[in-house]
C-alpha cells in the first residue's frame, strides 16, 4: 500500500483498542484485523490518547448514519475511504443497499474479511474520479459518510466529488471530518499519521466553499461529544478532555454535515 492507505491502520487500531476494552463502540471485526494484520504502528500513531478518539469519531460516525435510518425505498449508504472499517456490521444492512468505497489496493485487503451480498457491495474507486458512480444505479436518497477522507484532498477535489453526488442522487445526508488549514500547516511537523510518512494534507476553514448545486453545508457537529467522554474514568477522562476535547483541538478538527433535501 502506498503512504496514506497505510494511514487506515491508524483507525482501525483505535477501534480495535477500544473495542477490547468495552468503551465507544463493540467492533469484534477490528479486533480480528488487527490480530490478524498486526500493522507495525509506532510513536503517537498507537497512543492509547489517540485510541480513544479514534473510537469516539467512529462511534459518532456511527451515530449520524443510525439518526438517518430507516431509509426510503430506492435509497443507499455509501461509505467513501472505508478502509477496513466494520461500520456495515456496527450497523447491519439487512434492509440498507450498503457501497463501501476505497482505492483498489485497499478493496483488494478488505476482501480478505469482508464479501459482497446483495445489499453489499465494495468499490475500487478515487473520490477525484468519480467515474464509479456510473456503476451505483441512480438512488432517490444517499447517506454518505467521508471519515479520515477529507484532509487528502483539496478544497477544490472535494468540491467536484459533491457535484457529482448532487447529479447523481435526489436527496443527500453527508457527513464529513475535516482538518482546518492550521491543523494542515501543523501535520507537516506533528501529526500521527508522520508515522506512516504522510505529510502533506489539506484543511477547510469555511464550509460554505464546498457546496456544489443543492449540496449545501447545514450545521457543525461536535467531534468528542460528552457522553462518550463520560465513558472515561478518573485521570483519563482528565487527559483526554484536555488534549482531544478542549478549545485549541476545536480550533484543529471539526465536523461538516451537508444536505441535500
Amino acid at each position: 500500500m502506498n503512504k496514506i492507505n497505510q494511514t487506515l491502520y491508524i483507525p482501525l487500531y483505535g477501534k480495535a483498542f477500544v473495542s477490547h476494552k468495552g468503551l465507544f463502540l463493540s467492533d469484534p471485526k477490528a479486533e480480528e484485523i488487527w490480530k490478524k494484520e498486526g500493522f507495525p504502528l509506532k510513536g503517537k500513531s498507537k497512543s492509547k490518547w489517540l485510541a480513544y478518539y479514534m473510537g469516539i469519531r467512529a462511534a459518532v460516525f456511527d451515530r449520524f448514519v443510525k439518526e438517518n435510518l430507516p431509509l426510503p425505498e430506492n435509497s443507499a449508504v455509501l461509505h467513501i475511504g472505508c478502509g477496513m472499517d466494520g461500520r456495515i456490521q456496527r450497523i447491519g444492512n439487512e434492509h440498507i443497499r450498503w457501497y463501501d468505497v476505497d482505492f483498489p489496493e485497499v478493496i483488494r485487503e478488505r476482501k480478505k474479511y469482508y464479501a459482497d451480498s446483495s445489499n453489499y457491495i465494495m468499490i475500487e474507486g478515487d473520490v477525484r474520479n468519480p467515474e464509479w458512480l456510473k456503476s451505483i444505479p441512480e438512488r432517490q436518497s444517499a447517506v454518505v459518510i467521508m471519515e479520515g477522507v477529507s484532509m487528502y484532498l483539496t478544497a477544490e477535489e472535494l468540491q467536484n466529488f459533491f457535484g457529482a453526488l448532487n447529479a447523481h442522487f435526489q436527496s443527500i445526508s453527508l457527513f464529513m471530518d475535516c482538518y482546518t488549514s492550521l491543523a494542515s500547516k501543523m501535520s507537516k511537523y506533528k501529526n500521527p499519521i508522520n508515522d506512516v510518512g504522510v505529510t502533506k494534507v489539506y484543511g477547510i476553514d469555511d464550509p460554505r466553499f464546498l457546496q456544489n448545486g443543492d449540496l449545501i453545508f447545514t450545521q457543525e457537529h461536535d467531534m468528542t461529544p460528552q457522553a462518550f467522554i463520560d465513558e472515561l474514568r478518573g485521570a483519563e477522562k482528565f487527559i483526554f478532555r484536555k488534549l482531544y476535547a478542549g478549545g485549541f483541538s476545536k480550533k484543529l478538527y471539526r465536523l461538516f454535515e451537508y444536505q441535500k433535501r
